[in-house]
């Protein structure tokens, strides 16, 4: 029980009067200490569900299996989902026998957990195309997190520019999509074509996939951001989880206001 939930059980029980509550909780509210839990070694932030539509997710690079396992518990009591990204095989399977309500994606590489099945609360869909099969744990990122975001996901997959008739033939599929979600590796010319295609917001993530001149995702990120293909923003490289979180909340805006 947070802070805030235990000073209106103390209200609730006659323990507090109202004043001393109202003092309490604009303390709180004045130290900045409202919807944090310090856990020494992280300052969860757990009350960006209600104030964002989504809660604070785990980055698992470079934490500890412990530390992983001590902030899903936590983000367990205050939000109905948790999602954690960047989770390798061994520290995820720790967290699932430290919380077997937990579910492993290995080829996303995240855990999530859900309080209740999650519905489609957007219409419509977002379309996640790939240019390779080595891009497919990018577009998995994006993927899965547009999920838990309660959306619609169709993935169209190993359809880069080096057999470009692939492309074609999911053209239909991908133009239905409110959003589009474009992962390509090397250099990077999957999203220009997609945006020059369709008349959909196109997001595009560049991979690290790639020879040596590629530089480890530089080349297609430069690429992507130099598109002459209007309608073309570009995350960070092998950023799926913030393409697939953009294009969550782009088609919840807009099935929210009857634009599917």
């Amino acid at each position: 029980m947070n802070t805030i939930e235990q000073l209106l059980a103390k209200l609730q029980a006659g323990e507090a009067g109202i004043e001393e509550t109202i003092r309490e909780l604009h303390e709180i509210w004045k130290t900045g200490s409202f919807g944090v839990e310090d856990l020494g070694f992280a300052q969860l932030d757990t009350a960006r569900q209600p104030r964002t539509g989504f809660p604070e997710v785990i980055f698992g690079d470079g934490k500890s299996a412990e530390q992983i396992i001590e902030i899903f518990r936590r983000l367990m009591r205050h939000a109905d989902r948790v999602l954690a990204t960047r989770i390798s095989e061994d520290k995820a399977a720790l967290v699932l026998e430290a919380i077997p309500q937990v579910a492993y994606h290995p080829k996303a590489r995240a855990l999530t957990w859900f309080q209740k099945p999650i519905f489609h609360i957007a219409g419509g869909y977002i379309a996640v195309v790939s240019a390779g099969t080595s891009d497919e744990a990018v577009a998995e990122e994006a993927a899965l997190t547009a999920e838990c975001m309660g959306n619609h996901v169709e993935r169209v997959y190993d359809v880069g520019v080096a057999g470009i008739h692939r492309l074609f033939r999911q053209l239909d599929k991908i133009r239905r999509a409110n959003v589009i979600v474009v992962v390509a590796g090397m250099e990077g010319a999957l999203a220009s074509v997609v945006g020059g295609l369709v008349a959909k917001p196109v997001i595009a993530v560049p991979t690290s996939v790639g020879y040596g001149a590629h530089f480890q995702g530089l080349a297609p990120l430069l690429s992507m951001l130099n598109s002459c293909a209007p309608g073309v923003t570009v995350v960070n490289i092998d950023n799926g989880f913030g393409a697939g979180y953009a294009a969550g909340l782009i088609n919840r805006n807009m099935t929210s206001h009857g634009q599917e």
